[in-house]
């Protein structure tokens, strides 16, 4: 059985310089693209947690240069 496949952010565009996500075996998967070999893994209560606070702007501060 072949591995789900990844899926980005459509805001990527062409980039391949971006965080993609999928779910297999019930475990949400997250990879840089650049960095295919990197795999973070979490459960899908803990990642729309995360999603959760990122769509309400928690993380902004971590994106602005000082």
């Amino acid at each position: 059985m072949s591995s789900p496949a990844w899926q980005k952010s459509s805001y990527s565009g062409s980039s391949n310089a971006c965080v993609e996500v999928r779910t297999a075996d019930g475990v949400v998967e997250l990879r840089e693209s650049d960095e295919g070999d990197v795999i973070v893994c979490t459960t899908r209560p803990q990642f729309a947690t995360f999603l959760q606070g990122a769509k309400a702007g928690e993380f902004d501060h971590l994106t602005v240069t000082p």
